[in-house]
């Protein structure tokens, strides 16, 4: 013979499948739990909120990246992406797009930001101006930012400063040549 608790828990359990067929559950309310230990502590609302928001922008820009890779607009190379839009400009103009567009003109560093340079140089078949100068007084090359040159893939015999030969271009083979500012030169940009 069943004890009374017994039958009382098979009423409950049957109770609970019924319930859970029809999906219409009286509200029973077992014991309570033992307490759980206490967590991690969490973020803030606010700052997980601006986390998440944070993780997927992050998420969304490395898509764009992937998307424009794909399609040959940008390279990217170390921390450095490398943007043209195929057009061509003289030397004040080019800097001046890039700068407007949050860059600067590319300026290699290494090998490796030279030969990416090179490619895009190679994709459009037309040289580009690096961003890179010849100071005015000193006559040292530097970068746009100032910063002196700790890397460069001079062409043979070049820079040769012939006249007023203040910017450097890059040629198809990715080497370098010094050359007048106000010529027509495609316009990489690095961001």
């Amino acid at each position: 013979m069943l004890s009374y608790s017994s039958y009382i828990l098979i009423a409950l359990a049957s109770l609970s499948v019924t319930c859970h067929a029809l999906s219409k559950c009286p509200e029973i309310s077992g014991l309570p739990g033992v307490p759980g230990r206490d967590g991690v502590k969490g973020l803030p609302d606010s700052l997980a909120s601006n986390h998440n928001a944070l993780a997927n922008l992050k998420h969304r820009l490395f898509q764009l990246e992937a998307v424009l890779a794909l399609n040959g607009k940008i390279r990217k190379v170390g921390e450095k992406i490398l943007a043209s839009n195929g057009k061509k400009a003289d030397f004040a103009s080019a800097l001046q797009s890039c700068e407007e567009a949050g860059g600067t003109l590319a300026a290699p560093r290494n090998e490796e930001e030279n030969k990416a340079i090179m490619d895009l140089v190679k994709q459009y078949n037309q040289y580009a101006y690096l961003g890179i100068r010849k100071e005015e007084t000193s006559g040292q090359v530097k970068s746009v930012n100032g910063l002196p040159l700790s890397y460069s893939n001079w062409h043979q015999h070049e820079p040769n400063g012939k006249g007023d030969e203040k910017c450097v271009e890059m040629y198809t083979d990715g080497t370098w040549n010094d050359k007048k500012c106000n010529m027509y030169r495609l316009t990489i940009c690095e961001f």
